[in-house]
């Protein structure tokens, strides 16, 4: 009956050394181990793989087919082992930490850029890896631990299976080149805005997707002039006259004094909530909690 394989540190780095010195003896002596003790490890090594590492002659030792496997797979483990020690260290020592935050567009684009602006300035041993996802793309991947925070939008309800706190607010508004005729009005039902040509987002965005299911549900399809990728290019195209289009009103805000005005939606969806959420604030890691804190604070500044 085979045991089961185990192979520790101390074996790999010595496997290592031995195929590298071609001898065993060679080998034992830089892993400062005697010759007895590196021969019964990698005796029980091989027992425990059930096939030959090494082939034995007389000028020395050469890896077999296994064994140039294990040599390959112990450099890697060898190596990530360096790297997760060198950034312990780091952190040991309160020089550096790292924090995977992923956020939907409006989040990205509108509100974290100062945001994160200030945190960083506040706290340089602390580096961010941002990455813009869907709302429902990062529920599910703060629920698998594929990142410590996300900000979704209220199109999901992360409360469910993770802990949230409140970020920001924004309404979705219209926007229209300033000589459209629906420029001359102060508010309207999306419904109403139906007939108009539209500029739109990428197939896929998580906005454009909300407002051509708000389009169908009123039993209309949005009259697509033009998609762009993100909501400056919108904002510009509108003013160019092509077209209306619903963005949040913060970008707006932006343009205001360009050639668009702004249109305020009466739906009860226009009106949306940024979320922070976490698998759990206590189990974050002390910088990844300074950053739910700092954001925390703009929500109530």
């Amino acid at each position: 009956m085979k045991t089961s394989m185990r192979f520790d540190l101390v074996d790999l780095r010595l496997f290592l050394m031995v195929v590298e010195a071609a001898s065993i003896t060679h080998g034992a002596a830089r892993a400062g181990m005697a010759l007895a003790s590196a021969s019964e490890r990698i005796r029980l090594m091989e027992d425990s793989l059930g096939a030959p590492l090494l082939e034995r002659n007389r000028r020395g030792v050469r890896a077999t087919p296994a064994g140039s496997a294990l040599v390959h797979h112990a450099q890697l483990v060898i190596q990530q082992l360096e790297r997760m020690r060198a950034e312990l260290s780091e952190y040991a020592a309160g020089l550096r930490g790292r924090v995977r935050l992923f956020a939907n567009t409006t989040a990205t684009a509108e509100f974290l850029p100062a945001a994160l602006g200030a945190f960083l300035s506040l706290h340089p041993q602390i580096d961010i890896d941002l990455e813009e996802r869907s709302s429902r793309e990062i529920v599910r991947a703060i629920a698998q631990n594929l990142a410590e925070i996300g900000i979704v939008g209220d199109e999901v309800n992360p409360a469910k299976e993770l802990q949230t706190f409140p970020f920001a607010e924004d309404r979705l508004v219209l926007i229209a080149p300033r000589d459209h005729v629906v420029s001359r009005q102060q508010t309207i039902a999306f419904r109403e805005a139906l007939g108009y040509d539209y500029v739109g987002l990428p197939a896929g965005h998580a906005l454009q997707d909300q407002m051509e299911d708000h389009a169908t549900r009123a039993g209309r399809r949005l009259k697509l002039r033009v998609r762009v990728p993100g909501f400056d290019a919108v904002c510009q195209v509108v003013g160019s006259g092509i077209g209306v289009a619903v963005v949040p009103a913060a970008a707006a805000r932006r343009y205001r004094l360009t050639a668009i005005r702004i249109i305020a939606l009466t739906d009860a969806w226009a009106p949306r909530r940024l979320t922070i959420c976490v698998r759990s604030f206590a189990a974050l890691p002390a910088h990844g909690q300074r950053l739910v804190e700092h954001l925390r604070a703009q929500a109530h500044a």
